[in-house]
């Protein structure tokens, strides 16, 4: 029998928001969301997913408004965009934890050219840089195995948000 991904008993706002991106595979779909993945095909070759997992995550993603289907793009709302210092947070953690080559990506503040720290912020200017003044590139723990066209293009330097040019 499959768990339900309510929290009814749960007076928790962590709870709630569990509710919308704690499901297996959505905070991936974020990440490459967030990345410049937009469409479907996109998504499900780069993440090896099932078609079927694949859009119901997505389609729960648009409707709790943090996806918005634009033709055959997903592109992140402001509430899909506010989830950035999450996923960058769970990913520093990762890296600290569980990788020994360091992080798959560095997030380069574009104004000043320097990574940002783990916390979000740029050494250089001591802001927390949003994403949508940041480019990710390769990291020492990259592995470039994969050879499917959202890894590959990923492999180079390119904004977050915008369209990965695949």
């Amino acid at each position: 029998m499959a768990l339900g991904k309510d929290y009814v008993k749960q007076e928790c706002s962590l709870a709630r928001a569990l509710e919308v991106v704690g499901e297996r595979w959505t905070l991936l779909i974020v990440r490459d969301a967030l990345y410049g993945v937009r469409r479907f095909g996109h998504f499900q070759t780069h993440l090896d997913i099932p078609r079927a997992v694949l859009s119901a995550r997505l389609q729960s993603l648009v409707d709790t408004g943090v996806l918005d289907k634009q033709g055959h793009d997903y592109v992140l709302t402001g509430t899909g965009r506010d989830l950035w210092p999450i996923v960058h947070s769970l990913a520093r953690w990762g890296d600290r934890n569980f990788s020994d080559r360091g992080p798959c990506r560095l997030f380069v503040h574009i104004g000043c050219s320097e990574p940002i720290d783990a916390g979000g912020a740029c050494p250089a200017c001591g802001r927390v840089v949003p994403p949508e003044e940041l480019e990710i590139h390769p990291g020492p723990g990259l592995d470039a195995a994969r050879q499917d066209p959202v890894s590959v293009a990923l492999r180079s330097p390119h904004r977050l948000l915008e369209p990965v040019p695949v």
